[in-house]
């Protein structure tokens, strides 16, 4: 039976993170990729990675078809079946590039693929083999989750992975949920042609993000052709014929949606179910997630990273845990995972981008709240480009003027966050950030302009004002 200092289960984020300080600190460690998605885990096979390419080909798709630049006339046609080994190429090579190749530079890794449960607090058995360690690490990842819904199981439906597998557009397709997952998906595919229906249970889109920016985002995908409907219970499913029928509750009335494909979002669950923690004693949450404290340990030689330890499930924040799990459990020197600074994206065209607080957020934690909402049509730069969807909202702490949240619906929301990253990390104020020069014309400059509506009148304000 092979000996190790630290058994990795997951080749995800998490799981790398965790080989290479594992790596780092000289200490013999097996990795075990259980991912059936590949090495890599979720974000490159079937997330992050690929969903992005394809949501910038559809922006592309979208921009043409939609400019409105004086003098500029554009037509775009476009092959689905390219589009999509376009993209399997892109991952291929990515995940030889940044997971394979990576493996390969880490002297102290060793890797193999398989399902690993533990048969004991020292020992996991992978196949017809057992492997022990002093210290382990959990980095098993989430998969989709899929509501109990009547006829779910008799039905074809598609998760994120089949439905980055399709090579034959749909005509139609039905998402159910309106999260970040289902409100890409929609565009994704509603920007290549197919007709898309969202249907959420919450009453708003994108229910955790600000509902200023919810109703937004709602209204913009609908001008591209979207049905989207909200406050909806879904009670059964089943085919008819080529159809999926989703039958459903909305304000009391029933009703009943088509579509050829049904794809599922509704958020995710940790993979735990399979891997013995019951004999560890392990504590699990209520959505099945591990249980871990601020240095990520779970038990007396179990640390847990990445999805399988519950929200926020991002992969940055995978990568964070996964590093630190494998530092404290090998080295003295203890680390302390910190969540008050995590920003967040969705991909949607135009793009949400939030760190910090929320409005109902900040007065929950006891905040005397101020909130201001600066419509992105007052930025300059968003005049010049002829695209003036979106908004920022700012949260302040209106006793200290310190700004708790920034939250931001426009294109390149993902990029332009980060300087409310940086804001809210370093407790800056309002007047912190009217000091701090900011180039012009830019959209990073509608931050600037949502701490100066805190001063004075924006709509009466020339360019570049202190």
């Amino acid at each position: 039976m092979k000996e190790f200092d630290l058994i990795i289960l997951g080749g995800g984020a998490a799981g790398f993170a965790a080989a290479m300080n594992a790596n780092e600190l000289q200490a013999k460690t097996l990795m075990v990729n259980n991912s059936a998605v590949g090495i890599g885990g979720t974000c490159v096979n079937v997330g992050c990675l690929p969903t992005k390419h394809l949501l910038h080909v559809g922006e592309v798709i979208g921009r043409a078809r939609a400019q409105s630049l004086a003098g500029v006339n554009t037509s775009v046609s476009f092959d689905f079946r390219t589009i999509m080994e376009a993209k399997d190429s892109l991952i291929r090579g990515l995940r030889g590039e940044k997971y394979e190749k990576v493996l390969g530079a880490l002297p102290y890794v060793e890797f193999i693929t398989g399902d690993a449960e533990f048969v004991t607090g020292a020992e996991v058995r992978i196949g017809e083999e057992s492997y022990k360690a002093e210290k382990f690490v959990a980095a098993t990842g989430s998969s989709s989750l899929v509501p109990p819904i009547q006829g779910i199981d008799e039905i074809g439906y598609l998760t994120n992975i089949e439905a980055l597998q399709l090579k034959e557009l749909p005509e139609s397709m039905i998402v159910l949920g309106g999260g970040p997952l289902g409100v890409e998906f929609a565009q994704l595919f509603s920007r290549f042609g197919t007709r898309v229906c969202v249907l959420e249970w919450f009453d708003r889109l994108v229910p955790r993000e600000e509902p200023e920016l919810g109703i937004l985002l709602k209204g913009y995908l609908e001008d591209e052709g979207i049905e989207i409907c909200t406050g909806v219970e879904a009670k059964g499913v089943r085919q008819e014929g080529k159809e999926k029928v989703v039958n459903a509750v909305v304000s009391g009335e029933e009703r009943v949606y088509r579509g050829e494909q049904l794809l599922i979002a509704t958020g995710r669950r940790p993979n735990t179910s399979r891997l013995g923690l019951e004999k560890l004693g392990i504590k699990l949450g209520q959505e099945q997630e591990i249980v871990v404290d601020d240095e990520m340990q779970a038990g007396d030689n179990v640390w847990a990273a990445g999805d399988v330890v519950g929200e926020p499930m991002l992969e940055t924040v995978a990568a964070k845990e996964g590093m630190i799990a494998a530092h404290n459990a090998l080295a003295d020197n203890k680390k302390k995972m910190d969540y008050r600074v995590v920003a967040h994206a969705v991909f949607t065209d135009p793009q949400l981008g939030a760190v910090g607080s929320t409005d109902e957020q900040g007065i929950e934690n006891g905040i005397t709240c101020r909130c201001n909402t600066v419509p992105m049509e007052l930025v300059p730069k968003a005049q010049a480009i002829k695209d003036t969807r979106g908004a920022i909202k700012m949260v302040i702490d209106n006793t200290t003027q310190e700004i708790v949240g920034v939250h931001i619906l426009a294109p390149q929301a993902a990029d332009l966050i980060h300087e409310g990253v940086m804001i809210v990390k370093n407790s800056m104020t309002v007047d912190d950030v009217i000091d701090t020069l900011h180039i012009f014309p830019t959209l990073s400059e509608a931050t600037k302009i949502a701490a100066q509506s805190f001063r004075r009148d924006i709509t009466k304000m020339s360019c570049c004002v202190e």
